[in-house]
Formats: C-alpha cells, structure tokens, sequence
C-alpha cells in the first residue's frame, strides 16, 4: 500500500485482551507495508513480516525518531509521554562508535553470567512476594501482588537506588510511557523530577561508589579515559529504570494470564518445571499485547522487502505480528511450550537489540520457576476473555490479573 492510499488506522483494535487483531494475518498476507494514520493524524508505514521487520532492525543507519527529525508523532500535540513524542531531553547515543561504546560499557552489567549470580536474590524476592499475596487470602492480583514489585526491586537494588522510591518510579515510568493519561507540561515535570533525581543518585554514586551498575559505570568509563558524561549516565539511568521496571512487569502478568487462559499449558509446566525456559521463550513470543511497536525513522531510502521505502518515512515495526508469521514459525497461532528454535523478535534485532533481555528473561523464569513450585493450583478468578488491556500504554499490560488458587 502507498502512503497515497487509505491508511489503516493505528493500533489495530483488539476484541480481547489476549488474541491478536484479526487483521495481523491479513496484513502481513496481503499488504505487509501498509500505510497507517496513527493517533496524532500522523502517517507511519506499519511493518508485519518477520524478515522486514528483522531486515531493518539490523540496519544500524535507521534510529528512534526524535521530535526534531520531523518524524511522525504518535499522540496529537498537548499529549503523550516523552518516549511517545520523542522530546526527552536525555538521549544515549544511538549510533557510530560512541553508540558501540555505550553498549560495550552498559552491555558489561548486563551479562547472562551476572544474571544467574542474582537468581537466589531474585528468587527469595518472589517467594516473600507470594507469601504476602497468599497471606491477604484470595482472589488476589498477580499484577500488583507480584508483577509489579519484583522488577522495581530488582532494577533498584540492581542500580543501587531506594525501592522505597518505587511508586515515584511508576509515576515517571507512566509519564514518559503513556500516550493519553498526561499532558505536556505533566510530561516536563515529570521528566525534570525525575531528572533532577538520578542527577542527584549519579552525584553521590561519585563520591560512594558501591556494587551497583551506575557506579561500576562510572569506574570503567573513566578508567578507559573516555566516560560516560553525566547526561549520557542520567539518560542510562532514566531509561534503565523506565525499561526494567513497567515492560517486565507487565510481561510477568501477561505470561501468567496466558498459561491459565488454558489450563493444559499450566498443567503440563507443573508436570514439568523444566520447561520453564522455553515456555518463557513461547510467551514473549506468543503475547499478542505487547504495545504500540518499535518506531524507526528513515533518514535516507531504504529498501525493504524489495520495495523501496523514501527518505522521511517513520516505519512502525509490528513485533508480535512478526512473531507469529507463519513463513517463520510452525503453528504460529499455537503456544507450544516447547518451541525450540524461537527466534521472536521481541527484544528487537541488531545493533540496537534490548540491553536488558537477560534480566528480563532471568525475571520471568525465576517468577514462573516460584509460582509452579508455591502455587501448582493457580488459577484465573476470571475468565481470561474478561481480562481488561490498559490502554494508551506504549507498553502493552492487563489493567489487572485476578487469580486464586
């Protein structure tokens, strides 16, 4: 479809919270580059193949659209999170050597060795969780009971700053991740406080360094004579606390709702806990609510597909829609638990892949490790067709997860 035609209006509309829209298959069947109007007016171009999608992904020249590109905006003017509209004022570099740099440094606290070393401490985390939601009796709410403060506490402890702070981290988190709920100036000052907030962390992980990853940050790119500067710490920070914090928990209450909304797929992990790694692999692939998509703005031409996308064009990629493209995956509309291979694109592709997918693959494991071992009879109190999305997030979520046991 040319930017010429009518566009599909974006996002697509969900009759559930846990199936896909219907018009994914035909999309990414008929017309797999199709021009969408996003919520501000805006023309994007909408990506729904997994070999698009993974094509421009790895192609290093194409970055995040910014409000000075010119790029298309997600929300109408006098709305929408500062990662809707592109205007943080922080950003890490994105490209060339000093984006390679970064993630050389960032990638260093990221590793799946350092990840397995926090596992005990992850663990017991979620067994003091579920104790409490068990100790406040049933039904209760897996999203807030578990979902939600295990990767607040963990991103914390992980960069060294208060959980007692959590909530204010959830209202920065919200601010710079919603597309509806804040205006502008909520926006800014959400941004300035939380700005003026790890300014103040960096400041004094400078003068005390500890075992956190700010301050083993700090220690290294100085030693290499060339740090980070205090902006590119504060942007790391900022979006360190905003990615481990809303995504994660969000995933933990999907990938849960998921493998209740059929009681066979439970079943069979109690049976068989040692598919707790590939069912995680299944769920990040599986989940149809994993919002609006990663946006990609075209500096220069590109070719896609053998169809050659123009200079200026913002290009949305569909990543659950590419993640059950029957070209890549068998039974792509089943959850299979066993999947193996698995190459979803969930945490992206190439040079700007999630630096966080270890931790949050590490989080979802040890969260679904515990809820099988504590609680073999888990159960949704409601049927999953109630389930609510939340909507306007940049990040897909479940207003709420209701379950009993």
């Amino acid at each position: 479809m040319n930017q010429s035609e009518q566009a599909v209006r974006y996002p697509l509309p969900y009759d559930t919270a846990l199936e896909p829209p219907a018009d994914w298959r035909r999309l990414r069947q008929q017309c797999p580059m199709a021009s969408v109007e996003l919520p501000s007016g805006d023309r994007a171009t909408l990506l729904t193949r997994h070999e698009h999608i993974k094509e421009l992904l790895s192609d290093g020249r194409f970055v995040r659209p910014t409000a000075e590109d010119g790029a298309a905006r997600v929300a109408p003017d006098g709305a929408g999170g500062a990662a809707a509209t592109g205007r943080s004022a922080f950003r890490v570099p994105d490209r060339g050597e000093e984006h390679q740099r970064w993630r050389r440094l960032v990638g260093r606290s990221f590793t799946a060795k350092r990840m397995t070393a926090l596992r005990p401490k992850m663990t017991a985390i979620v067994d003091s969780l579920v104790d409490e939601m068990v100790e406040r009796g049933r039904p209760a709410d897996l999203k807030s009971s578990v979902g939600f403060p295990l990767p607040v506490f963990v991103i914390c402890d992980v960069l060294g700053v208060p959980a007692a702070d959590r909530d204010r981290f959830s209202h920065w988190s919200d601010a710079f991740l919603s597309v509806t709920r804040f205006s502008e100036d909520e926006v800014r000052t959400a941004h300035d406080e939380f700005a003026a907030y790890m300014s103040a962390h960096i400041a004094a992980k400078r003068a005390e360094p500890a075992d956190d990853i700010l301050s083993l940050l700090i220690e290294e790119s100085e030693g290499e004579g060339q740090g980070l500067t205090d902006e590119m710490l504060m942007a790391t920070g900022m979006g360190l606390l905003v990615a481990g914090h809303e995504t994660t928990a969000n995933m933990i209450g999907k990938m849960v709702s998921m493998l209740l909304a059929d009681r066979t797929r439970w079943e069979r992990l109690v049976a068989d806990p040692s598919l707790v790694r590939t069912a995680v692999e299944e769920a990040l692939r599986f989940d149809a609510n994993s919002g609006f998509g990663l946006r990609r703005y075209l500096g220069e031409d590109a070719e896609i597909g053998g169809e050659v996308l123009p200079a200026g064009t913002t290009v949305v990629c569909s990543m659950p829609a590419a993640n059950r493209d029957e070209a890549v995956f068998d039974d792509a509309e089943e959850m299979d638990l066993s999947r193996s291979p698995n190459p979803h694109l969930t945490f992206g592709a190439g040079p700007h892949s999630c630096l966080g997918q270890a931790l949050a693959r590490t989080e979802l494991q040890v969260t679904l490790e515990v809820l099988v071992r504590r609680l073999p009879g888990l159960r949704l109190a409601v049927p999953p067709e109630e389930l609510q999305r939340v909507e306007g997030l940049l990040v897909g979520g479940l207003r709420e997860v209701p379950v009993t046991w």
